[in-house]
């Protein structure tokens, strides 16, 4: 049996993060992702609105960093419950439980600069720009360390020893 969803979209509000009575993180959010298809004359795109949820470490990194509108990709697995509305009614709810959430732009307000963010539940760890760089940062309130430009000085001589390079 398979259960895997992968989807990439544009959060329709801030997440809501809220605690179980256990203390346990929980955040919920609506992921907008637009049909490959456009519908009628006009050439309208459409979309469908997805309901996400993350649980523990993960909840209250999204919370921290996602924004309403931020472009983020979302892998996990569907979860189908139901229960009894005030009019006796069984009303069933679709969702999407996320294991891995990635950034896929800059928390920075103007949003001028793209960058890949990843958070994974399963590793804890945070990952930032080049996926094989093999930097994870665990400490995710230390986040403004990692946000300054890599590239600031790109075409200045770099001061270095002949003897620090490997060849």
């Amino acid at each position: 049996m398979l259960n895997r969803v992968i989807l990439i979209g544009r959060l329709t509000r801030d997440p809501d993060l809220q605690y179980t009575p256990a203390g346990i993180a929980v955040t919920n959010f609506v992921l907008a992702v637009d049909r490959p298809f456009t519908t009628g004359q006009e050439g309208k795109k459409e979309a469908d609105f997805i309901p996400i949820i993350t649980w523990r470490q993960l909840a209250e990194t999204c919370a921290n960093y996602l924004r309403k509108g931020r472009l983020t990709a979302i892998e996990g697995r569907i979860q189908v419950r139901n229960y009894e509305n005030n009019e006796g009614k069984r009303v069933y709810v679709t969702e999407v439980i996320a294991d891995n959430v990635r950034f896929l732009e800059s928390n920075r307000e103007n949003g001028a600069t793209k960058e890949n963010n990843n958070y994974n539940s399963s590793s804890n760890s945070y990952n930032k720009g080049n996926e094989n760089s093999g930097r994870n940062y665990s400490d995710h309130n230390s986040r403004n360390n990692y946000d300054s430009d890599p590239f600031k000085d790109y075409g200045r001589p770099i001061d270095i020893s002949e003897d620090d390079l490997p060849f």
